[in-house]
């Protein structure tokens, strides 16, 4: 095996790493997924995925990229902005993640979205006060949700350890808008 291909073979690295997009519209709905696949299959969560790691895409690439194929919507760069950074530690037990969040900077109108449903879920616009009361992950409901709606416009840093019980989070960085 060429050392060079090994170097980049990331089905042995430890960490998954994805980015999160919040879209909101004018109502302060939010845009999520009702997930029919793992992780978190029959969950909630905002559109986003993986970065393709082995060709070298950036975080800011990714949700461009994962944007237009969970939604048709394409938008331009400067219409996201990343506003947090989550690392998670033995989530579920199985893998870490390193997630990057990002933030339409601008409403995004209903009839933009071209698709709303795929083979990874359905898409619906959610009430904001109505997502905790949703099938959503225990991180997303006791963490990673109540820091989203405080720092929409600004940014924050999480460490979140599942290997504990209960599990632990540190804030790192708080900046809100």
């Amino acid at each position: 095996m060429n050392l060079h291909a090994a170097q980049y073979d990331t089905a042995a690295l430890p960490y998954k790493v994805a980015v999160l997009c919040y879209l909101w519209d004018a109502e302060g709905r939010i845009l999520m997924l009702h997930r029919k696949k793992q992780p978190n299959v029959d969950m909630y969560s905002p559109v986003g995925g993986k970065l393709e790691i082995s060709r070298g895409e950036s975080p800011h690439e990714c949700a461009i990229r994962e944007l237009h194929e969970e939604t048709g919507l394409a938008l331009p760069e400067e219409d996201m902005r990343m506003f947090g950074m989550v690392s998670e530690r033995a989530y579920q037990g199985e893998m870490h993640w390193l997630i990057f969040l990002f933030e339409c900077t601008r409403h995004v109108r209903a009839e933009e979205i071209a698709m709303s449903e795929f083979d990874e879920g359905r898409l619906e616009w959610v009430a904001a006060a109505d997502v905790e009361r949703l099938p959503i992950p225990v991180t997303d409901r006791e963490i990673l949700w109540p820091l989203v709606r405080t720092h929409r416009g600004g940014f924050f840093s999480v460490d979140i350890d599942c290997s504990t019980e209960p599990m632990t989070h540190r804030v790192r960085e708080r900046r809100p808008a």
